[in-house]
């Protein structure tokens, strides 16, 4: 018989402690494997859609809000802008580029984003099928947007007030989808995008297209900015936030002081995680050496059958390497799971978390496993190593 069947039939022979082992080294893992996968979708998504914006400009009230509104859609804006105001900024020697936004609208939840041709480039947009929108009520859809909301070129949808349910909708202007975006991986997936006389005319701004008469009133929601030189870093916040009604928020900061903010329930969830790996740890070693003090006779039987010292020390080890890998496989395959559940019932599709996507840093974990039964094993495989077969076998 192999060493792998000795040690699996060992293992059984014993299911309900076997299975509590397997059950602890799983459930550790099982969470270390979703704070990993969901701490680096977090990190993904905060890099990637703010990675080409230095600042965002928009009213005064909180930085972290009015990133989280403008860059990654899942907040409420902090307000509206004069546009004069802003196009003085725009204007600045220190801006190389400068991306107005109206916000206020969603379609089904999904927010409709005003803009200009500016955001194309700063997100390197491309067209899967139709065109860029140009005239007020078209709109160029996300590929996610596409596929959950089932809209196709052509099609035309109503806007509701708000950023997050169709109470109140817009039924006197209908949007027209003039083209689809080609999958980006970022925020622009999971968006609609128009022209800002769009936004202005479906809030009762009937002329739209008129950029003179009305100036004085119009509003944007926020400015994504590029800087022109180095300068602007020390220079430009500072004079927004203390000439202007405005105020300037840097998505690298805020994204920073975002994430070091969920990292303290993360650290504290994985120390957590890495106690019941501890203690999983622990409850294989004592079920192997207790297994060991009851089969004393049977392993001296088998060196006095012909196995070696070796031998009877690899399968000791074994068993403690099969516990743990069955637990760490389940644990992560149990942690995928749960985080594909939590990412369907998320309501914003800008945060969605999946379980679909896997990394390289979760072999880790499958070899924190293998080194978890190797030192659980390790005392017992030495002992059943210098084991006396004359007195064992005397005694019985």
């Amino acid at each position: 018989m192999s060493p792998f069947r000795i040690s699996w039939k060992n293992i059984w022979s014993k299911p309900l402690n076997a299975a509590l082992n397997i059950l602890l080294i799983a459930f550790g893992t099982a969470i270390l494997t979703v704070l990993l996968l969901a701490s680096t979708q977090i990190e993904d998504k905060l890099t990637k859609n703010s990675k080409d914006i230095d600042l965002v400009v928009g009213a005064k009230g909180s930085p972290l809000q009015l990133i989280l509104s403008s860059i990654y859609y899942i907040d409420f804006p902090t307000g509206n802008i004069p546009m004069n105001e802003a196009k003085k900024l725009m204007r600045n020697p220190f801006v190389k580029k400068a991306v107005p936004l109206a916000l206020g609208d969603n379609y089904n939840g999904v927010r409709i984003v005003g803009t200009d041709s500016n955001y194309i480039s700063l997100y390197g947009l491309k067209i899967q099928e139709g065109k860029f929108w140009k005239a007020d009520m078209e709109a160029t859809i996300g590929a996610n947007v596409a596929h959950a909301q089932q809209l196709k070129v052509g099609d035309t949808f109503f806007g509701g007030h708000g950023l997050t349910e169709m109470n109140d909708q817009h039924k006197d202007h209908a949007y027209k989808v003039v083209g689809i975006l080609t999958p980006q991986q970022n925020v622009t997936d999971n968006l609609i995008l128009t022209g800002i006389g769009s936004v202005w005319r479906m809030h009762g701004d009937e002329h739209a297209e008129d950029t003179h008469d009305h100036d004085q009133e119009r509003e944007y929601t926020s400015l994504l900015i590029q800087y022109r030189s180095p300068m602007a870093v020390a220079m430009f916040p500072m004079m927004v936030n203390q000439t202007t009604n405005m105020q300037a928020a840097s998505p690298a900061q805020e994204s920073t002081r975002l994430f070091s903010l969920i990292g303290v329930g993360v650290d504290t969830l994985q120390w957590f995680a890495l106690l019941i790996m501890l203690i999983a740890a622990v409850s294989v070693f004592v079920n192997l050496y207790n297994s060991l003090k009851e089969r004393r006779y049977d392993l001296a039987i088998m060196r006095t059958l012909g196995a070696s010292k070796t031998k009877l020390f690899s399968l000791i080890i074994l068993e403690g390497l099969i516990l743990t890998v069955i637990g760490a496989i389940i644990g992560v395959a149990f942690g995928h799971g749960i985080l594909h559940l939590i990412g369907t019932y998320q309501e914003s599709s800008q945060a969605k978390m999946s379980g679909l996507i896997f990394i390289k840093e979760e072999f880790y974990l499958l070899g924190a496993g293998l080194m978890i039964g190797v030192l659980a094993a390790i005392i017992p495989a030495i002992q059943a190593y210098r084991s006396n077969i004359s007195k064992i076998l005397a005694e019985n």
